[in-house]
């Protein structure tokens, strides 16, 4: 089992792959000149994705220390790979931008607008079965885009965060639902057809990461602590006959 991750530590930018099973490092990935803030692996190759703050986007194989290919954005830029691998798309500036992963040196096929919000982008994702997009904004924002024809389908709003935290947000395995951090480091939770339906305070101040465990009804929050979370079953209709 291994973990890429970005470097924090002011001076050295690297992506690191960590080896968890005898806590070694198998590579470094050198390329970017300013701090990582969006990483995103391909679920079905070698090949990962990171965006930067030196507005560059580098993707990476694994199996080599040097970079495989290198794209300019305007803005900081998030990143993500879609369930398929097939395609990888980058936030930045109000608009998702679309690319074919085999063919990304041709610039993108397609790009959506987030109606207006022009805010960094902070997190992009797919939802687990390709049909949706989530980002999130410093202002605040959570975006759900129909990721075939860019239609914003809708969009929620949590306490903004600031410029060197990020908003993290997670689809449930199924699609419906999301879970949110927010600026106040209170945890929200969203119906994707209806919108809000609960939020948990915190002590903390700062946005917690999130992250839903595949398959499963369960995520976890990370802050100044790590919590699991399990939904009461029987207040949720559509899973009360589920054993």
């Amino acid at each position: 089992m291994t973990v890429i991750y970005s470097s924090k530590n002011g001076w050295d930018e690297s992506l690191r792959h960590l080896s968890l099973n005898d806590n070694k490092y198998l590579r470094y990935f050198k390329g970017h000149h300013d701090r990582v803030v969006s990483l995103s692996l391909c679920p079905r190759t070698e090949f990962f994705v990171s965006g930067s703050l030196d507005r560059t986007v580098l993707l990476w194989d694994q199996r080599t220390e040097k970079s495989q290919g290198l794209l300019r954005v305007q803005r900081r830029p998030a990143v993500s790979y879609d369930d398929q691998g097939m395609v990888f798309a980058i936030a930045y500036g109000g608009y998702i931008r679309m690319f074919d992963a085999r063919q990304y040196e041709k610039g993108p096929f397609d790009i959506f607008s987030v109606g207006g919000d022009v805010s960094d982008a902070n997190v992009l994702k797919f939802s687990p079965d390709g049909r949706l997009m989530l980002l999130t904004t410093t202002d605040g924002f959570i975006h759900v885009v129909d990721s075939f024809r860019g239609t914003v389908i809708s969009t929620y709003s949590v306490k903004p965060v600031s410029s060197n935290a990020t908003l993290e947000a997670s689809f449930s395995p199924d699609g419906m639902f999301i879970v949110s951090g927010s600026g106040d480091g209170s945890v929200c939770a969203f119906s994707v057809r209806t919108g809000k339906i609960a939020c948990w305070g915190s002590t903390d101040t700062e946005p917690p990461l999130i992250k839903w465990a595949p398959g499963n009804l369960m995520f976890t929050t990370g802050s100044s602590e790590l919590s699991f979370w399990v939904p009461d079953l029987s207040k949720l209709g559509s899973f009360a006959g589920m054993k």
